[in-house]
């Protein structure tokens, strides 16, 4: 990524505890500048490293964790990214707990097709927008079995629907979503289309 992005890194790192809070005034223009260059996606480096790499430096820098196939633990440390050659690791869960990936960076999920699960907690910049581009990807309509999405209130009953394109999603976790409206009505739908689909609410 190079000297730039290592700096950017620091720096994100360092004052991470004012991005989770309401930034304000100068600070929203800052984070969001950088939020779009964690963002940003580099098709010369997919083409290079890899979609799992290279979707591995997106993930980590915006924050997010992944756990490859075969692989017990959570890699969250950019730095510490494995080597090896390319095409070993690749990614099975996704974990974009309190991150800032956004619908601009979801490219990089293209060309994954190990990826079973994703988590969705607290996620300021995932909205019904992301949740539909996810769901075209075909990949992951034949890969991803375990979705679980809280506390992200630009999520509504329209995202939630988009799961349904998820042909073989077995576990669906929904808690903390304000933007839903018509909970029995949207559970109603998405289990009419995948009636195998375990649902687990936590809904007012």
């Amino acid at each position: 990524m190079g000297e730039t992005m290592t700096t950017l890194l620091t720096t994100a790192h360092s004052v991470s505890a004012l991005w989770k809070a309401p930034p304000l005034g100068g600070s929203r223009q800052f984070w969001g500048w950088l939020n779009a260059v964690f963002n940003k996606v580099d098709y010369e480096r997919i083409k290079t490293v890899g979609p799992d790499r290279a979707a591995s430096e997106w993930l980590l820098r915006c924050g997010a964790k992944v756990r490859y196939e075969g692989f017990d633990r959570w890699q969250q440390d950019y730095n510490g990214l494995p080597t090896g050659p390319l095409g070993r690791y690749k990614i099975q869960a996704i974990d974009a707990t309190e991150s800032c990936i956004m619908y601009r960076g979801f490219d990089h999920l293209d060309g994954l097709k190990h990826l079973e699960e994703i988590k969705f907690n607290r996620c300021m910049y995932i909205e019904d927008t992301c949740m539909e581009r996810l769901s075209q990807i075909e990949n992951l309509q034949a890969s991803l079995r375990r979705v679980e999405l809280v506390s992200c209130g630009n999520v509504t009953d329209k995202g939630i629907i988009f799961l349904h394109h998820f042909r073989n999603l077995e576990h669906l976790f929904l808690s903390d979503l304000p933007g839903i409206k018509e909970k029995e009505k949207t559970v109603e739908r998405l289990q009419t289309a995948l009636p195998k689909l375990a649902i687990e609410l936590d809904l007012p």
